[in-house]
């Protein structure tokens, strides 16, 4: 028994209470296709001081859902701990897409950097939530750590390009009107 399923049966015998049963399936269903960090651009793009953040989530939510789910999951083609072990009762519906990243997590690591670069008080709701979300998805037993450990490094890493490669473009663009005065 390697690792990941160490991990994923001690979290089962210690987290497993009619509490979290009923609040996990909750909390990650606000990650479901990255709906809640969407959400959250949706609200940045409406506001001027921090529409090019919400632009930066978007475009990093796009990253993440052409880099993990499209490619690297279907690249990867890793099973799923509730496939393999059928004994696990779950409390959300099956999935049916392979394991390898999480793009629950990825999406909560995006939003998660975005956000709190764009305020850090941001950051203070954003971060716990990803947190929760990407707990969700290993205590429901859809996902192995080792996809979630995956799912925060692409995820911040998608992040952080999008937002150095963001305000790179902005520096151009006002070295542009510079020139042009």
């Amino acid at each position: 028994m390697n690792l990941d399923w160490i991990i994923l049966h001690g979290l089962r015998v210690l987290t497993t209470c009619p509490l979290l049963d009923f609040w996990m399936p909750r909390i990650t269903a606000l990650g479901n296709s990255g709906i809640v960090w969407v959400v959250a651009a949706i609200v940045l793009l409406c506001t001027k001081k921090y529409r090019r953040y919400g632009v930066m989530l978007l475009v990093g939510l796009a990253a993440a859902l052409l880099l993990g789910n499209l490619a690297l999951k279907n690249l990867f083609a890793r099973p799923r701990p509730c496939w393999l072990d059928e004994s696990v009762p779950l409390l959300i519906a099956r999935p049916s897409d392979y394991s390898f990243p999480s793009g629950h997590t990825m999406a909560g690591a995006i939003g998660a950097t975005i956000l709190t670069a764009a305020d850090r008080r941001f950051g203070w709701a954003a971060i716990p939530l990803a947190v929760l979300i990407a707990f969700s998805r290993i205590f429901l037993f859809v996902h192995y750590p080792t996809d979630v450990l995956a799912g925060i490094l692409l995820g911040t890493l998608a992040a952080l390009l999008t937002y150095f490669a963001a305000k790179a473009i902005q520096k151009r663009q006002a070295e542009k009107r510079t020139a042009q005065i």
